[in-house]
């Protein structure tokens, strides 16, 4: 049985500080995309997140909880929020360099190392705590997948845009 530290700390404050610091980041960098598209991408970054946690940290799995309790508080909300940056990020990042698809596996091979490190960060800081032998390490392939899911709804989406311009 896990023990939770219920106070407000380490874990509260690392999903508050990333959330401030990645959402600033994302409205100060110069715009790629139209607004319509950057709130696309921060949501369907925050439901990608919220998605697999929910599939993988409830029964029947169950392979972890997340900050103070396990049951669903508002600080969680937050968390799944603190997602969305990072799927803007992946796409900002894979939109500005131009990147082919032939790239495609190196891009998310190193984002799924990047993401990985930053689920190390949330664990240490308390915002995760792994239940019946869930290791670190097993998150990579939900990152791979969920990247692949991200890229993939970006080209939907420029696909529906760029039908939409020759259609207009």
């Amino acid at each position: 049985m896990i023990t939770y530290d219920t106070h407000f700390n380490a874990n509260e404050w690392f999903v508050i500080i990333l959330s401030i610091v990645s959402y600033a980041l994302v409205w100060s960098l110069p715009k790629y995309f139209l607004k319509a598209e950057t709130i696309t991408y921060l949501a369907i970054g925050a439901f990608i997140g919220f998605f697999f946690d929910h599939t993988i940290s409830v029964q029947p799995f169950n392979f972890y909880d997340v900050n103070d309790r396990s049951v669903f508080q508002f600080m969680d909300f937050l968390s799944y929020v603190m997602y969305g940056p990072f799927a803007y990020f992946f796409l900002y990042i894979w939109a500005r360099w131009q990147l082919k698809l032939s790239n495609a596996p190196i891009y998310i091979f190193v984002w799924s190392f990047f993401s990985m490190l930053m689920e190390w960060f949330g664990l240490k800081c308390g915002v995760y705590h792994y239940q019946m032998g869930y290791k670190l390490y097993y998150s990579f392939g939900i990152y791979i997948v969920t990247q692949i899911v991200l890229l993939s709804c970006y080209y939907v989406i420029q696909k529906q845009l760029i039908s939409q311009e020759s259609n207009g």
